[in-house]
Parts: structure tokens; C-alpha cells; sequence
């Protein structure tokens, strides 16, 4: 359900490499959320770095959008960089995963492609 990456650098450090990892790979960020900083300013105690990077492949989302708009309550995909056991962790659900809750199997050509550039920005942002 979950693909995930360790790593020894840091948060920041990955979040950078991930900014390059996503424009090298024909993606895109859309938002970046910092979950420590908007829980804080919502008066709640969050000490854990946490960042929530909304990423799109036009394209490939117009693909599946033109098929089933339903899909739309699942995008963009997210790609979640934390720290864990002294690790900085890259995660996200597989949108092969995602996309077989929808019941549109003639998609999942499309949802395998942008798992596997998915799977292949986050290797590149992980590794040293």
C-alpha cells in the first residue's frame, strides 16, 4: 500500500532534493504543507518535522480525470517527507492502490506509470 525510503539526510536536505527530483521527472509541485508549522499556528504542540509535498503530472492527470472524475477526491498525489528512529522517511500511497478503489481498470496502465516515476523521484531524493 506504502511506498517508502529512508534516509540519512535531512528533512530539509530531502525536501530540496525531492523540489529537483519532481521538475527532473516532468512533475510538479502544487503545495507543500509543513505540518509542525500549521499545527502550531493552530495552537497545537507538534514537534515532529513533517512536510506533505502535493505533486501532478498533468497529463497523466487529465488521462484519468477524462475517465472517471471520481478519481479527483485522490489527487494530487502526496508524497510525505518525516523523521522516524533517527531516519528521515519518504512515503506515499501507491496510486496503483489508490486507483483500484475507484473500479476503472482500464487505468491502471496510467496509475502504474506515474507509481513508477513516483517511486523514482523519491530514490532520487533519498539517495546521497
Amino acid at each position: 500500500m506504502l511506498i517508502k525510503f529512508s534516509t540519512d539526510k535531512t528533512v530539509t536536505d530531502v525536501a530540496a532534493a525531492l523540489q529537483t527530483a519532481v521538475q527532473a521527472n516532468h512533475f510538479g509541485v502544487m503545495q507543500v504543507h509543513n505540518l509542525k508549522e500549521t499545527m502550531t499556528k493552530k495552537g497545537v504542540a507538534f514537534d515532529r518535522e513533517c512536510l506533505i509535498f502535493e505533486v501532478c503530472q498533468p497529463q497523466q492527470a487529465k488521462k484519468v480525470l477524462d475517465e472517471n472524475m471520481s478519481v479527483s477526491t485522490a489527487l494530487p498525489c502526496r508524497i510525505a517527507i518525516y523523521e522516524e528512529g533517527g531516519k528521515t522517511i519518504l512515503a506515499t500511497l501507491k496510486p496503483t492502490t489508490l486507483l483500484a478503489m475507484f473500479n476503472t481498470p482500464q487505468l491502471e496502465g496510467v496509475a502504474q506509470e506515474v507509481e513508477d516515476t513516483i517511486a523514482k523521484i523519491m530514490k532520487e531524493a533519498a539517495c546521497p
